[in-house]
């Protein structure tokens, strides 16, 4: 995983992290894009990774269960920070988590953070954007086409610490992992400025961790205007049932 402020944001307000256990094929990642007021982004963002790489390891609960208490409790956590810190009044992030476990493939999602899964020459993105515009594409009031230029495409329905309650898209059921799976989070700093076939391209044929610097570099030489956050995960061989 990397992250870089881009080139027009002095202070990177995303938030990144990985737990990985290869032996026993479970892995935790997160992406948080932070919002707010001065440096507040950056305190949701931080918090988030936090209390979800805090939590989901100190229960045996099932992954979809652990990553909606996760997910609550870090809700709750920037909502009562944000109320009780002046200069953190308004903040909130997006937060997507990819966790494996079992030999499946567990999302928690919310805002417009992405996952996407590179398996059989494809890349599918997974997560689906939380945003004003994604939703007027999904009832058929706007165009893809429209959407990629709309000025209101950055303004997200919800975003963890914003209300006391949040509702993130947590997968229930687990989706079975494969040999060859690349899974890929990002964040908005990154496909805003990357066609997919250019992401697809790094991630298929690159190793994860060249793949996060070129898709870093390519996005820096786009102009970047905001931060930037990537992480690639290869599952080598098929992990254990």
């Amino acid at each position: 995983m990397l992250s870089h402020p881009g080139c027009k944001r002095e202070n990177n307000e995303d938030a990144i992290a990985y737990h990985l256990d290869a032996a026993g094929g479970e892995l935790l990642a997160i992406v948080a894009d932070g919002m707010g007021g001065h440096l507040a982004g950056e305190v949701a963002s931080q918090i988030a990774v936090e209390t979800l790489s805090q939590l989901y390891f100190a229960s045996d609960e099932p992954p979809s269960d652990l990553l909606a208490d996760c997910m609550a409790t870090a809700n709750r956590a920037i909502y009562d920070r944000a109320r009780a810190d002046p200069a953190c009044a308004g903040m909130g992030t997006t937060c997507t988590a990819l966790a494996i476990r079992d030999g499946a493939a567990y999302l928690a999602h919310v805002g417009d953070s992405r996952a996407y899964l590179w398996r059989g020459g494809t890349l599918h993105q997974m997560s689906d954007d939380q945003t004003v515009v994604a939703e007027m594409v999904r009832v058929g009031t706007l165009t893809e086409a429209a959407a990629a230029h709309h000025p209101a495409k950055s303004i997200l329905l919800q975003a963890l610490g914003t209300h006391p309650q949040c509702s993130p898209t947590v997968w229930a059921d687990g989706l079975p992992a494969a040999a060859g799976d690349k899974w890929l989070l990002c964040s908005d700093g990154l496909y805003d400025v990357l066609a997919v076939p250019v992401i697809a391209q790094a991630v298929g044929e690159l190793s994860p961790a060249e793949a996060c610097q070129v898709l870093i570099e390519k996005a820096l030489a786009a102009g970047a205007p905001d931060n930037i956050s990537t992480g690639v995960f290869l599952i080598e061989t098929a992990p254990p049932a």
